[in-house]
């Protein structure tokens, strides 16, 4: 059958081409990450009539490998991964290629990354826009970018996903994009990675790998300041413990990031310091272990775009504690005890309640885990299908051949 909303009058199957660029995908340690990665395998599995060709930096081209029977891999050299040359490759070489491999249509996965010329129809996929929420997000001239610069590249879109309410409402405020070319669509998790496990077990193989053998507080997020808001959790937990004398412990888990040495130096200082431990990035396969094997998910973050790690300690049985900052509130509604982010009593009330009160965390995991199966990558994918159908030229007309689409095929790297 036809593609659904595509016009043609040839009555054999059509195959859309659509690029797709990875390359801010930071070999796989950041929330853009898991969404390129899960949205292309959601894709392929869909099994509907797109044909994807992906733009990938060669260090990155491993995260890629199951889709090399599906999909055309281009790799990108490794001299563009810096954030100033990779928005050059894409404005100067991005839409030559987009030429050569005769897209249908090319989605960019960041707004930084969006393009100015339209070699054929555009989409982006803006995850939040934290610069306008939070000083000193980034130095000055990413901030001058984000602010200024993108707003005109946005208005050149075809189409524009958001992530969320919350982050549509901001495109439409900040840059000027009219409603009709914003299409949200939420992330998804994995359901068969992020689910319930043995509590006992899973603390088992969290205190031999990390050596948190106590109850902890877990908190998954690169270690960025201000806008991860580390230090505001950090005083929270020492007045909780100087108040409640617990064994308790604070597990962060994430990459160092931008204002790292600010976190790390408030760690040194704290009197909880030894309860205060920093795992670095943990690989998307360790992450369901530690969520189950948590006492309590807590996400003090000052602005979210999306949220995936509340959702995913959900989908483990884990009470989550966080925020309502951006679309925090949006996505865990009323499956999370919440706090204000900026109130340290709050967040130290809430570190207290969750550590005493049994019945709060029963009830927080029942909610989570019902509220965790609304968000699935198939029906992210899906509707990202929908959006590139409508993205598409109505004249779109290519006979289909599955035989190439099964073959293993990588392309020539880019000069």
């Amino acid at each position: 059958m036809p593609v659904p909303g595509l016009a043609c009058d040839n009555p054999l199957q059509k195959l859309m081409r659509v690029g797709l660029s990875t390359s801010v995908i930071q070999r796989g340690h950041t929330g853009i990450a898991r969404y390129v990665v899960s949205l292309v395998r959601a894709v392929i599995d869909a099994g509907r009539d797109i044909e994807l060709v992906l733009f990938a930096l060669e260090e990155d081209l491993d995260l890629f490998s199951f889709a090399k029977n599906h999909a055309v891999i281009v790799p990108v050299s490794e001299r563009y991964r810096s954030a100033a040359r990779d928005i050059a490759w894409h404005q100067a070489v991005l839409p030559r290629l987009a030429h050569e491999h005769r897209l249908d249509l090319l989605h960019v996965p960041s707004y930084r990354r969006m393009l100015w010329q339209k070699p054929c129809p555009l989409i982006a996929t803006i995850h939040d826009l934290a610069p306008f929420h939070v000083k000193g997000k980034y130095d000055w001239k990413r901030m001058f970018y984000a602010r200024f610069v993108v707003r005109h590249l946005a208005q050149r879109q075809s189409s524009i996903i958001a992530i969320s309410q919350s982050t549509a409402h901001d495109i439409q405020r900040f840059f000027a994009v009219p409603p009709e070319r914003i299409t949200v669509i939420h992330n998804g998790i994995d359901h068969e990675r992020f689910k319930p496990a043995d509590h006992d077990a899973a603390r088992a193989i969290v205190a031999e790998r990390y050596g948190l053998a106590a109850p902890f507080f877990l908190y998954v997020a690169r270690l960025e300041h201000p806008g991860k808001n580390h230090l505001r959790l950090i005083e929270a937990f020492n007045q909780f413990k100087a108040r409640s004398r617990s064994n308790w412990r604070l597990a962060f888990a994430g990459s160092d990031w931008h204002g790292a040495e600010v976190i790390h130096g408030a760690i040194a200082q704290s009197p909880c310091a030894a309860d205060i431990k920093c795992l670095g990035f943990v690989a998307d396969a360790e992450l369901p272990s530690l969520y189950s094997a948590a006492g309590g998910f807590v996400y003090p973050s000052l602005f979210e775009g999306f949220g995936l790690p509340p959702i995913e300690a959900m989908a483990c049985g884990c009470p989550v504690i966080c925020s309502t900052r951006g679309s925090l509130g949006e996505v865990v509604g009323d499956a999370a005890l919440t706090f204000d982010p900026e109130n340290v009593a709050d967040v130290t009330r809430a570190l207290e309640r969750i550590a005493t009160d049994a019945s709060l965390r029963d009830r927080l995991r029942s909610a989570g885990l019902k509220r965790a199966h609304q968000f699935t990558w198939n029906a992210c994918a899906n509707s990202t299908i929908e959006a590139y159908q409508r993205a598409a030229p109505g004249d779109l007309c290519r006979p289909m051949n599955r035989s190439a689409v099964q073959k293993p095929r990588i392309c020539v790297p880019t000069p």
